[in-house]
Parts: C-alpha cells; structure tokens; sequence
C-alpha cells in the first residue's frame, strides 16, 4: 500500500524535485505552497507524514503543527533554513518528528522518511484479515466478505469498517473516527457517520438493526466486537 505525503513548500521548484524523487519510489505525494491550501487539503485527504517548511507565506510550519496536533499524530518532518537551536527546540516541543536543516540531498531525506515512516506505522506492508461472525476483512486488499461472497463497499465504508477493525473490542469516539476516516481537520457533520454506520450494519449484520457486531456506544461512539 502506497505512502500519501503532503509537502508544505513555498517553494514550488523544491517541492517538485522532491515530488519527483519520492514518487519514483512508489511514494503518492501533494504539494501545497501555503498553509490555507495545505488546510484544504487535510480538510479532504488522509496523509500519512508531512514534510513541513516553516517560513511561508500565510503562516508558518510551527502554527501548523500546532493546530494539527489538536487533532492528529501524523508524523511531521520540519524542513527549513532556520537551524538555529532554538528553532529545532521549537519543532521538536511543539509536536514535529524530525528536523532536517536546508540545504539538505535528496537521499538524506529520504532516509530520514523511511526510518519514520517505519518508526510510525512498522516495517511491513501487510496487515491482518480480521474475522467476525460470518465476515472477513482484509486489510491489505481492502477487501470484505460475508459467507463467502464479496461485500460491496465504498471507499469511505471501507475505510470506517477498517478503522473500527483496529480498535476491535474498543469503543472509539465519533470525533476520532471522523479525524481518522474523513481527514483531521474534516468539517463532516457527525450525522455523515451515523449514515455510514447505518450502511456498515446493512451490509455486514445479519439484523441491522439489532447489530451484533458494530454497536453504538451511548455518548461516545462505536465499537466493533468480536465473537463471544
């Protein structure tokens, strides 16, 4: 499964070397020159590491981080021409994972993305098939059955149904599934995955609506669980 990057770069001749080098890699990265596009773009898409400029032309790479890590540990990678110590202090207090000084080679960054991007989510690709009831989900292929046969989901279902996989056995709070699912900082009204969950238990449960398996948790949220 892909890597999604989000550079935040005023610098549009940069952002396009490193775009080039790291999609060469299999990487899928967006580029976004201030802070008001890269709030857009987290508004609509889930990134898996952001490389963080800190001088631009609305805002800096510190505010951003700051407000991000309100809602979301996406690791932060601060990459700028300001490398005095009290500005990687700075980075590094306010929630970044790494700070690399510019100018920088392209191999050292992505070094310092693949070591992260390790330490984050782990060294393999792969990811479990998760069982319950008559349902199998597997991660990796993004893919459900129900007896056997192939379950139709979009991708936000799939994405909600993967999510509650991950927590199974815990209940997970509408605001982190709507961060997780729809994006950090996701104006999605709560509503939206109350529809979705509706969806989930007409495709997946035996009873919709008596649901077995993805229940409501009274003033928190959702929780998937397993068999008994």
């Amino acid at each position: 499964m892909k890597n999604n990057i989000l550079i935040i770069d005023d610098d549009q001749d940069l952002s396009f070397v490193i775009s080039d080098m790291l999609e060469g890699y299999g990487y899928n990265v967006t580029a976004a020159e201030s802070a008001e596009e890269a709030f857009s773009l987290l508004r609509e898409n889930n990134f898996d590491l952001l490389l963080l400029d800190i001088n631009l032309p609305d805002s800096t790479g510190f505010e951003i981080c700051r407000e991000l890590r309100r809602v979301s540990d996406v690791p932060v990678i601060f990459a700028s021409a300001r490398t005095s110590e009290s500005d990687r202090i700075t980075g590094f207090d306010i929630g970044g994972d790494d700070y690399l000084p510019k100018p920088y080679s392209m191999a050292e960054l992505f070094s310092r993305i693949k070591a992260l991007l390790r330490r984050a989510y782990g060294d393999s690709d792969e990811k479990p098939t998760i069982s319950f009831g008559n349902v199998r989900v597997d991660i990796s292929a993004r893919s459900a059955t129900k007896n056997g046969e192939p379950v139709p989901l979009s991708l936000k279902e799939f994405d909600l149904l993967a999510c509650l996989c991950e927590h199974m056995g815990t209940a997970v709070p509408k605001e982190t599934l709507l961060s997780e699912v729809w994006g950090a900082f996701s104006e999605t009204e709560p509503s939206t995955l109350t529809v979705h969950i509706r969806w989930l238990r007409e495709k997946l449960e035996d009873e919709p609506a008596s649901p077995r398996y993805i229940k409501t948790v009274y003033k928190v949220g959702y929780i998937l669980e397993g068999d008994k």
